[in-house]
């Protein structure tokens, strides 16, 4: 494990308990984390922004570029991916995180390479919780962080929250820059909330972009009390700006910022109700197919029977 920094390897115990205690769910920000010029030649090989890899979840284009095809940007990115599949960093990704028999995803589903323009955000959500295709439990984020500067009033930092649903002031927040080369492992759970707030960069700065590698780590069992229905990431939506408030005067920003909010929660509802009329259509065919005919009888009389037995 040439690439990684040594220095992590040999905190390696230290690091365990670090995430171990950390809140508001168990997470690890490890800086310097990979050899600087390997991490140089990862920045070097990043891909330049694709507006046909930017469809946002209304099927428009948005701020966001990714690129899941890991292996095929350049020579670092293979060996980066040749390093993240192998048994010692999967070994080492374990012991920092108490979480055995760690599988890689050669898929990179909604991971690989993340890259966001200034006024791109993320709402706090909790990511899908089992593999589309295999079916295995995800535990783990691991995001590496790209930017050569990154300042904390330019927004864009990982905002790891207690609860979302909670108003801004009783909500928890740990806040994390996405400086160069610092690497954040946190694991994935019904209450791993996180996202990032709106970019907002300088006008000299616009041509820089948030820089990101995403890659998740999956097992193929998780403890009973940590497994849940599987589901597809669950947003919620942002609240109001706390400055906004009665009697105080509205800004243009304000204003712009509101109409925002209500904009994408309409998107929201939109695709929800189009995802209800997916499955309302799929059910209806169920229900009109032959074989839904033929055992409706039989469950009929299963239920009968299940009632009956349980008469006194």
């Amino acid at each position: 494990m040439k690439e990684v920094n040594p220095a992590i390897v040999e905190q390696r115990q230290e690091l365990a308990r670090r995430y171990r205690a950390n809140r508001p769910f168990r997470h690890v920000v490890l800086d310097d984390f990979l050899d600087p010029v390997f991490c140089r030649r990862l920045l070097a090989e990043f891909p330049a922004f694709d507006e046909r890899r930017a469809f946002n979840e209304n099927d428009q284009i948005g701020g966001k570029a990714t690129q899941q095809e890991v292996a095929a940007l350049g020579p670092a990115y293979r060996s980066l991916d040749v390093l993240v599949r192998g048994p010692a960093f999967r070994g080492l990704v374990s012991t920092i995180t108490g979480i055995e028999r760690l599988q890689y995803d050669p898929e990179y589903v909604g991971g690989g390479t993340h890259e966001n323009r200034h006024g791109q955000e993320l709402d706090p959500h909790v990511d899908f919780n089992f593999h589309p295709r295999s079916n295995q439990h995800r535990r783990l984020n691991l995001i590496l962080y790209l930017n050569d500067e990154w300042r904390p009033e330019w927004g864009g930092c990982l905002d790891l929250h207690l609860d979302p649903y909670r108003p801004p002031g009783e909500d928890t927040i740990e806040r994390i820059v996405p400086e160069f080369n610092r690497c954040v492992i946190f694991e994935t759970t019904e209450r791993s909330w996180h996202g990032f707030e709106p970019i907002k960069l300088p006008p000299d700065r616009r041509d820089r972009t948030r820089k990101s590698l995403a890659l998740y780590y999956y097992t193929n069992e998780r403890p009973a009390a940590e497994t849940a229905a599987p589901h597809s990431t669950i947003y919620v939506e942002r609240h109001l700006p706390t400055e906004i408030e009665a009697g105080e005067p509205l800004s243009a920003e304000d204003l712009e910022r509101i109409r925002t909010l209500i904009a994408r929660r309409d998107h929201h509802l939109k695709r929800l109700y189009r995802d209800l009329a997916q499955l309302r259509k799929q059910l209806n065919y169920v229900y009109a197919s032959r074989s839904w005919k033929l055992t409706r009888p039989l469950r009929g009389l299963s239920q009968l029977l299940t009632r009956s037995k349980n008469r006194p």
